[in-house]
Formats: structure tokens, C-alpha cells, sequence
């Protein structure tokens, strides 16, 4: 058994945590992760109102007695969600842990702080993780360049980030990015990290409420398949290659500087339904990261969580220590 600041902050039994994915993150993921001993969270923006997310945190709590979380990724954009409805719907619902993502979460502290809520903020460099400190964050997931979704611009794979990390916070933080087995968990501790928090991996597991379209292609993929796009537009993000990705990389590379967002709203405007719901693998880019190529299974969460603390005790215990002299 591994004991960190993390499990003792969250009260979960290993430094694992599934982290909030689009169209992924339902009660059915968050329970089965957190009755794997990891820390399952919710992803808030997928339901579709404060009511929605309400329901869904109480359908959590019907199929797990144990922690879970609820994401909440503050978007730029013209229609800015209800987050202070959503906030009184974690509030209400007697959630302890939100993970955020996205832009600061600095104008929300006082109601999460006050409510009693740890918050686990996730950065894609030192300086943002060090804002993340500043303004009161509990911890941080540190969000290296190999992660699906986005991975910031500064491009720093986890090798360096997070020693870099170690080096400069005093809160705890845990390696996201590219994580998926033991011998990565052992990796992370050994940089200074608390835990590992896993998104794709996830998705490659019998309780993930995906279509097997979408498990298979994870198992299917290596760590050559993904693609970064939206890059002119300062948004890159981490996407498993299909056909929609080449158009957006082919409409990139004519329009150049040019493109505007509109160019290519077909393929990445609300096609996370059609993906992981109804399986239509080429409907528009998805989040995937580079941990694909090391994805060869589809366990259950107990059976994946179990393992890679396992692997990672072992690596600990006997592989390293006979280096010591």
C-alpha cells in the first residue's frame, strides 16, 4: 500500500485519480474508480444544467459509499456556464473534492473554500501551479505535454516538469499527463509527485460508460497516433488521429494564421456525443494522449488500479533498491 499527502488529503486508499473527461466523467466512472480505493471524479460541464449535475453527484453517492470528486474546467467563451449553480449543486450534494481545469478558479474560491471543498487544480506549467498555490489551491495535477486535451503551449513533457514542480511548490501536486501504469507511478513519486491522475487510461476499462468503439481504438493505438492541432489558434489540443484530424490539420496548414476557430467548428463542434456514446470513430477530434501506446488491455478499474500500485510497490521495493549500495 502507497500512502501520500493525496491519499491522506482525499481519504482514498492509492494515489490514483481519475480526472473529468468529456462524455466520460458519470457517475458509473467516478463510482467504479472510487470503489477501486482511487479518487473518481464526476465531470460537471457534461451535464447540461446545475439540476443535471445535482442528479448525477446523487446517483454517484447510490453506487459508492466512498470519496469522489466533480470537475469543473472554467471555459473561455461568449455563454459562460451556470457556475455558481453548479457550485451549489457539488455544495448540496456533499462533494468534498473538485478538481478544476482551465482558466483560474480564483473568482470561485471563497464558495469552495467555504463550503469546506479541496481543491485539486490543474496546471500545465510551474507558474500557473504556483498561482494555483497562491490563490489557495490544496493541491495541483501537474499536466505534462504528453496528456490528450490540452497541454498548454509551453510543450515541457513530465521528465522536466516535475522535478521543476518539486523544486517550487509547498502544496501537494500529482502527475497527469501520459500516466497509465506502475512503472509511471513509481516514476512520478520518485519526481516529487504525490499520486498520478489518468484520464485515457480510464477510458480503456470495462465500467467506462464509452461505446467499445472507443476502448478498442485505445488498444488498438500507439504512442504515434495522436496529433496536436489547433495550434495557430493558441489552443493546441491532444487528439487520437482519424479522419476529421487530418481535415483540421489540412485546413490549418492552407489557411495558416488565418484560420479562425469557424473554420473548423464541423469538426470539433458537440462531437463527443457521436463519439462515445453512439461509437462514430471518424465524427471529429477527441481528447487522446500519448499513454495509448501502452494501453494493451481493458480491465476492470479495480483490476488496472490495483495493478499499477502493485507494479509500482514492486519497483519500489526490489528494482530500486538493489541500485543502493
Amino acid at each position: 500500500m502507497i500512502k501520500t499527502k493525496i491519499t491522506e488529503m482525499f481519504d482514498i486508499e492509492h494515489p490514483v485519480i481519475q480526472g473529468g473527461m468529456h462524455y466520460v466523467g458519470f457517475a458509473e466512472m467516478a463510482s467504479a474508480v472510487a470503489n477501486a480505493g482511487g479518487l473518481g471524479i464526476i465531470t460537471g460541464l457534461t451535464q447540461k444544467t446545475p439540476d443535471d449535475l445535482a442528479k448525477e453527484i446523487a446517483k454517484c453517492h447510490e453506487m459508492t459509499d466512498k470519496p469522489f470528486g466533480v470537475n469543473l474546467t472554467f471555459l473561455p467563451g461568449f455563454q459562460e456556464p451556470d457556475y455558481p449553480g453548479y457550485i451549489q449543486a457539488i455544495v448540496e450534494g456533499g462533494v468534498k473534492i473538485v478538481e478544476t481545469a482551465g482558466r483560474s478558479p480564483e473568482a470561485y474560491m471563497p464558495d469552495l473554500k467555504g463550503a469546506g471543498i479541496k481543491v485539486i487544480h490543474k496546471c500545465t506549467s510551474v507558474r500557473h501551479s504556483l498561482k494555483a498555490e497562491k490563490i489557495g489551491c490544496d493541491a495541483v495535477s501537474v499536466d505534462g505535454f504528453e496528456c490528450g486535451g490540452h497541454p498548454g503551449e509551453d510543450d515541457i513533457p513530465n521528465m522536466i516538469l516535475l522535478p521543476r514542480a518539486a523544486e517550487e511548490l509547498s502544496i501537494p501536486f500529482v502527475a497527469s499527463g501520459g500516466m497509465g501504469n506502475g512503472q509511471q507511478l513509481a516514476a512520478a513519486l520518485s519526481m516529487g509527485a504525490d499520486g498520478i491522475n489518468m484520464g485515457t487510461r480510464f477510458i480503456a476499462t470495462k465500467e467506462a460508460p464509452v461505446h467499445q468503439n472507443v476502448k478498442e481504438a485505445l488498444v488498438a493505438a500507439s504512442e504515434l497516433d495522436t496529433e496536436l492541432i489547433m495550434r495557430p489558434l493558441r489552443n493546441t489540443e491532444r487528439v487520437l488521429a482519424n479522419d476529421a484530424v487530418q481535415k483540421i490539420l489540412e485546413k490549418e496548414k492552407a489557411l495558416g494564421d488565418e484560420i479562425q476557430i469557424t473554420d473548423i467548428m464541423d469538426e470539433v463542434a458537440g462531437v463527443y456525443p457521436k463519439i462515445m456514446q453512439d461509437g462514430t470513430m471518424d465524427a471529429g477530434a477527441w481528447s487522446c494522449g500519448m499513454v495509448a501506446g501502452l494501453i494493451h488491455d481493458i480491465p476492470t478499474c479495480k483490476e488496472l488500479v490495483e495493478r499499477i500500485v502493485s507494479d509500482a510497490e514492486e519497483i519500489i521495493k526490489s528494482r530500486l533498491s538493489q541500485f543502493v549500495a
